[in-house]
Order: C-alpha cells, then sequence, then structure tokens
C-alpha cells in the first residue's frame, strides 16, 4: 500500500513537471501539434516554416533584456492571403500567433510568452504603388526604412521616421516609432496613411477603406491610428500606405558642448519657443559622449552635447543658424562643429545611432538595457537633472540620450545580468525614472511601447477607465486572446 502510494505521488509530480514544460498551446493540441504544423507546412511552403529550436530561439527575444520565449513553430508568409488563411486556422485551433519583423524592439514585444506560432513578415518586402505627385508610397511588412530611402533616392522624397534601427515599416508602425526626426516630421503616428491588416480571425481589414490615399479625412472612428502603436495585440500589419516628404534642398548639421546639462536643455527649449524649424536636436550626456568618442574614434569634448540639424533653402539655413547659435552662447555653449557634406554628416549621425554600442563598450561583455520616457518640454532640464543624480546616488552606469526636442530621452542601462543585486538596482532605477516622469505629466515611453515590461506603469499613466476601455477594444477584436497575449494589457 506504502509502494502504491509513493507511486501514486510520483506519477502525479510527474505529470505536474511535464505540464510545466510544456506551452499552453502544447498543453491543448500535444496530440495533433503534428498535424497542425503540417497544415501550416500545406500554405506556405516547406521552405517558409520551422520548428528548430536555434530559429524559434531567435524568434522569442528582441534587443531588450527580458527573457528568451520562443515561440512552437515559426512561419513566413509570402502574401497577404497566407497570412490570412495561417491566422484563421490558430484562431479555430487557438492557438497564439506573434507578428516578427527586425526584432529590434526594446520592450519584450516578441515573447512568445504562452507559445503559439511567430508570423516573420520579412518575406513579404515588396514596395508598391509608389505615388510622387501625392507624397505616398505603399509598402509590405518586410521593407525596412533604410530599403525604402534607397528606392525613394531619384525620386525627390523620402520617408524622415528614423528610430536608428533599421526596422521594418509594419514594424514601426507597429510599435508608433519616432526618433531623431519627429522635431519637425512627426512620429509614425503622424506618416501612416492607410493600414492593411489581418485580424486575428483571418479576416483583412483596411483601416481607411481599400486603396485609398488622401491628406485628411474625417470619415468615422480612426482605425488607422488604432493599429499604429498596438504592437501586434490586435492584428497583424500587412501592407502600410505612408506620407512622404521632399527631400530638402539643403541640410547642415552642427555639434555644441555647454557647461552643464541645465544649460544644454535650456537651449533646446527656448530654440524651439522661438519657432525655429530645426530638423534634428538631440541631446548626449558627459558619459554618452565619452563612449561615442572612444567607440568611434572621435574628438568631442567631454561635456553635455547637442547633435543639431537644420532643413530648408540655403538662405533659411542662414537664418535658422544664426538663431540658434545666438541661443547656444546665450546659454554657455561653444561655437558649432559643422558637418556640411553629406560624408561628414553621414559620420556626425552614425556616431550618435551607434550610442547602444558605445554605451555597452564602456563594460566590455555587459548588457544594456535602454529605457525612455517623454515630458512636456518645460519639464526637461528638471527631469534630466533629477535622473543623472539619481544614476550616482543608485551607483549605475546610464548614459543618456535623447530626442530632446519632442521631450524625449532614453538611459541606456549598462550591466551584469549576473549581479542580482545591480539588476535589482537598475529595475528600481527605471521604475523611479517612469514614475518621475509620470509625476510631471509625462508618459512612461516616448517611443520603446510598452511590451512586457511597462504594463504596470501603463495602469499608472492612464488609470482604471483607460485600461478598462483598452480591455475592451481588445476583446472585440481579439477575444480568444491569441494575439501577442501578455502585451500592453
Amino acid at each position: 500500500m506504502h509502494r502504491v502510494g509513493m507511486s501514486l505521488q510520483l506519477s502525479v509530480r510527474l505529470k505536474r513537471f511535464f505540464s510545466a514544460c510544456l506551452s499552453s498551446w502544447e498543453r491543448k493540441c500535444y496530440s495533433t501539434q503534428s498535424q497542425f504544423v503540417d497544415a501550416l507546412r500545406v500554405v506556405v511552403g516547406e521552405t517558409n516554416i520551422s520548428t528548430s529550436l536555434t530559429v524559434r530561439e531567435q524568434h522569442g527575444r528582441d534587443e531588450s533584456m527580458h527573457s528568451c520565449h520562443p515561440p512552437d513553430v515559426v512561419v513566413w508568409p509570402q502574401h497577404v492571403q497566407q497570412a490570412s488563411e495561417l491566422s484563421r486556422m490558430c484562431y479555430e485551433h487557438n492557438v497564439p500567433l506573434i507578428p516578427f519583423g527586425t526584432g529590434t524592439g526594446l520592450e519584450g514585444g516578441v515573447s512568445a510568452i504562452k507559445g503559439g506560432v511567430c508570423f516573420n513578415m520579412t518575406r513579404m518586402d515588396k514596395i508598391l504603388n509608389l505615388n510622387a505627385e501625392d507624397f505616398s508610397v505603399t509598402v509590405e511588412p518586410g521593407v525596412t526604412r533604410k530599403a525604402l530611402n534607397s528606392y525613394l533616392r531619384d525620386s525627390g522624397l523620402w520617408f524622415p521616421v528614423d528610430p536608428g534601427a533599421d526596422a521594418s515599416i509594419c514594424g514601426m508602425a507597429a510599435t508608433s516609432a519616432s526618433g531623431t526626426n519627429a522635431v519637425r516630421y512627426g512620429t509614425m503616428r503622424d506618416n501612416v496613411i492607410n493600414l492593411e491588416v489581418v485580424l486575428p480571425d483571418g479576416r483583412i481589414l483596411d483601416t481607411a477603406g481599400k486603396d485609398r490615399v488622401f491628406r485628411k479625412t474625417s470619415a468615422g472612428y480612426n482605425l488607422t491610428s488604432l493599429f499604429v502603436g498596438s504592437e501586434g495585440t490586435l492584428g497583424i500589419i500587412t501592407k502600410a500606405t505612408l506620407r512622404l516628404h521632399g527631400i530638402p534642398e539643403a541640410v547642415v548639421s552642427a555639434v555644441c558642448s555647454f557647461p552643464s546639462v541645465q544649460a544644454a536643455v535650456d537651449s533646446t527649449v527656448q530654440i524651439l519657443q522661438c519657432g525655429v524649424p530645426i530638423a534634428r536636436i538631440e541631446f548626449l550626456d558627459d558619459v554618452m559622449i565619452d563612449a561615442c568618442n572612444k567607440f568611434n574614434r572621435l574628438n568631442y569634448p567631454v561635456l553635455p552635447t547637442l547633435f543639431l540639424e537644420f532643413h530648408g533653402t540655403e538662405r533659411g539655413l542662414e537664418e535658422q543658424v544664426q538663431q540658434t547659435e545666438e541661443i547656444t552662447q546665450l546659454n554657455g555653449g561653444s561655437d558649432f562643429t559643422w558637418a556640411k557634406d553629406q560624408e561628414e554628416r553621414n559620420k556626425l549621425w552614425t556616431a550618435r545611432h551607434n550610442a547602444w554600442y558605445a554605451a555597452l563598450a564602456l563594460r566590455p561583455g555587459s548588457r544594456g538595457y535602454a529605457t525612455d520616457v517623454c515630458v512636456p518640454i518645460s519639464k526637461l532640464p528638471e527631469i534630466i537633472v533629477e535622473t543623472k543624480k539619481d544614476l550616482l546616488d543608485s551607483r549605475l552606469t546610464g548614459p543618456i540620450a535623447g530626442h530632446v526636442g519632442d521631450g524625449n530621452f532614453h538611459c541606456i542601462m549598462v550591466l551584469n545580468l549576473d549581479d542580482p543585486d545591480e539588476v535589482s538596482r537598475v529595475k528600481e532605477f527605471t521604475n523611479r525614472l517612469a514614475r518621475r516622469a509620470l509625476a510631471m505629466n509625462g508618459t512612461c515611453t516616448g517611443e520603446h511601447g510598452i511590451g512586457l515590461g511597462k504594463r504596470k506603469l501603463l495602469m499608472e499613466e492612464i488609470g482604471e477607465v483607460g485600461i478598462e476601455t483598452m480591455k475592451q477594444i481588445k476583446a472585440t477584436l481579439d477575444p480568444k486572446n491569441l494575439m501577442n497575449p501578455g502585451k500592453v494589457i
């Protein structure tokens, strides 16, 4: 009898163990999983599906420090009809589905925390319907921003939203990306005209009406903006129609250092208050400048620094530059270091875009965690000064780089993930930073999104009614909670 009791206990323990090891999808469909994968294979073909652990792990993480949660299978749709059929199959079998672009996100948005099927959209990479007269272009989800601008080079147009990474355009729409040019040209919310979206049950939605391209509308609910920033929780974006801009006649960039953070950020606020139509105005603190100097073999003064860029006509640039120089010098800024030709400008902005890797190089073998907040511009000096002090008091390495023209900045936390004390101090610091921004009537994220890491902060930001409204929208479009579950709300 005693042996029988022990045997039963062992059986229960084994069941619990194997249950914990299987994803929710595997628990529901384990007996038919191979048949389901075979059915997916029939839709996309043998070369567009993988169950390899290595491939699945590559699709279970992004650039963040969040743990890898691999999907059970990865598929590469070739066109919207395939994406629609795959979604319908997942919906009918209650299988989670997770959209995947280039994997450059920073909040764990692609982690398959409940298993399921990852939709890698990179093989749908056609550029469609360029209309130079209407300043618009339509692209498939695999098109990246660099590929698009290379294609547009001879048209006299460009797409200015620049988050730094060579992200996919539809991934940028899904996360409401912005970046260095947003101060003049806006974010993805301002530059997406129409979206084609595959809904969780496989239906295909055109958010502004099929093939419609217009500069403005007041027709009904703004479905396009609903999906911009939805982070793959409401549907899979399979096509985006974008607003393009004319390539400016003249471009000039400059670098200016300051004696203090306060002086640099005060200059930013005053430049914007004076109505200077500056294209980019980026802030790097002394720690970040030192890292960029070492990583890119530059020799900028190790001081709080602004990187600036001006777009316009030759005569217009003279006025912009003169007014900006007067403001910066009144705040103790140095003379401008100029970058006028394209090669020099590219070198300057490459240094800015390499800030992530430059920060990691401060501590070889370390990992990085980038967090961002955004506040009203008038609050920028206060929050950056307080954040610098918090970093010192917390004994943390966190270079600051920011799109300060929008009130948005990043702390690139460089840490040893094997040091529990340091990991704890980083989490506490980033939460304090976010709540500091909220206390100043700002937001816990200006462009990285919510993903896994900031769901509690989103609740604090928009309140119970706001979260309940989002949940109602989610439940209407995704009643089975299959679209990228566990993210945002």
